[in-house]
């Protein structure tokens, strides 16, 4: 099909899809609770998408599936082997030790990725931290550092930079990212550091002795799937479909060898990858016409500067799924026809949007997966958390002035 011959209400679906997945959780939680109805609202807007391109040439709808199934086999593989592996434990709930705690899940994010890093980190660090009272910002710095900004350095790490390098960005590209990525884990580690001891000081010594009495060394369970891990970080590297086979066969490994306690104690069901696989397919669908007008119109943004491919990335992914607004700001970016340094847009450009989706998917509980996840584990094990508008508080008081920093630093 003819970019000139789609239409701009073809964009629309996924704009209403987009904004569906954010508000419906929250204004219709019982309805959208039932995979079901994901799936009908994804249909919904899908079926004029399929209107317009299964008639007349399904290449771009036949490409953007074939993404889609790599994009969740991935994901797929990740959760299962990932909830293979429990680690236990109550260590000493010191600041110091909470620091590195978060510093060492910021690491691991990029190798198990942030909802596996999440879902392997959350429960011993809350446990660690559950002799204290002063807690209230336990589980959000967790969302900052872990289920976000950590996961910058490779493609494994957040959904966004996976998209990026099924499009043809090389798998090491992300590493150049280092610097803005230890600017903000850094500033966020050391706020952190600063809030932790303030809030230690608060304990009473009736708690500082529970917390030595109950301490415990940390023990894994499961060490067998960092073995599975590791293949399926050589299987990235394969070409289709040998990497969606070896990932397969990795996370299948992993269901056999695990026993079935670990993951049973873990938490692990099969609901939170059903719901990821129902709404990308919708996403994968209706983002197709969007990416095209996009990269047909970008000359017409007025958007050409690092920072605001930055921010604007950030911001619509702080409310959005940040994957999807990943690849319409590389769509967009590729319509400038500027230098072709890496998938046909300027290496600074890429950098802006790979930072502006990872990072500010830590501002909203909705901007990134993990995020209404660790709050719903921290919330049934005691710790309260603040509302969806007190979280944004927070993160606007933290993370906003830490990411108008790197602007200067790295976008201006």
């Amino acid at each position: 099909m003819e970019t000139l011959s789609l239409p701009l209400w073809s964009a629309l679906p996924f704009a209403g899809l987009l904004l569906s997945i954010a508000i419906l959780p929250l204004k219709a939680s019982h309805f959208w609770e039932k995979n079901r109805n994901k799936l009908a609202v994804a249909l919904l807007f899908s079926a004029p998408v399929l209107a317009i391109f299964v008639p007349h040439q399904t290449g771009p709808l036949l490409h953007s599936l074939v993404e889609y199934t790599s994009f969740i086999i991935l994901l797929g593989s990740l959760f299962v082997i990932s909830g293979g592996i429990r680690l236990t434990g109550d260590l000493r709930a010191l600041p110091a030790i909470n620091t590195t705690f978060l510093a060492i899940g910021a690491l691991l994010a990029n190798f198990i990725g942030t909802t596996g890093a999440s879902m392997l980190l959350v429960r011993p660090f809350l446990k660690t931290n559950s002799e204290r009272h002063h807690v209230f910002h336990i589980p959000v710095f967790f969302i900052f550092v872990v289920s976000n900004i950590g996961g910058l350095l490779t493609p494994l790490g957040d959904p966004p930079l996976f998209l990026g390098y099924l499009r043809g960005v090389p798998f090491f590209w992300t590493l150049r990212l280092f610097p803005q990525w230890l600017v903000a884990v850094g500033l966020v580690l050391l706020v952190f550091f600063i809030w932790d001891s303030l809030a230690y000081r608060k304990e009473t010594a009736v708690d500082i002795v529970e917390d030595v009495i109950q301490e415990q060394p940390l023990k894994i369970e499961g060490v067998r799937n960092f073995v599975f891990l590791l293949g399926v970080v050589g299987s990235v590297f394969l070409q289709t479909p040998l990497r969606e086979i070896g990932m397969l066969l990795m996370a299948g490994l992993s269901l056999i060898t695990t026993p079935k306690l670990v993951r049973q104690e873990n938490g692990f069901g099969w609901n939170p990858i059903k719901e990821v696989a129902i709404l990308f397919l919708g996403i994968f669908i209706t983002m197709v016409p969007a990416l095209i007008l996009l990269e047909k119109h970008g000359a017409e943004s007025g958007i050409t500067q690092p920072w605001q491919f930055f921010w604007l990335t950030g911001g619509l992914s702080s409310l959005l799924d940040n994957a999807p607004t990943y690849l319409a700001f590389v769509s967009l970016a590729q319509g400038l026809h500027l230098s072709p340094e890496v998938i046909s847009i300027p290496a600074k450009l890429l950098a802006a949007i790979s930072c502006g989706a990872v990072f500010m998917g830590a501002n909203s509980y909705i901007g990134n997966g993990p995020n209404f996840m660790v709050k719903a584990i921290a919330e049934e094990m005691g710790f309260k958390t603040p509302s969806f508008l007190g979280y944004m508080f927070y993160s606007g008081l933290i993370l906003l002035p830490v990411f108008g920093l790197i602007t200067l630093i790295f976008f201006l």
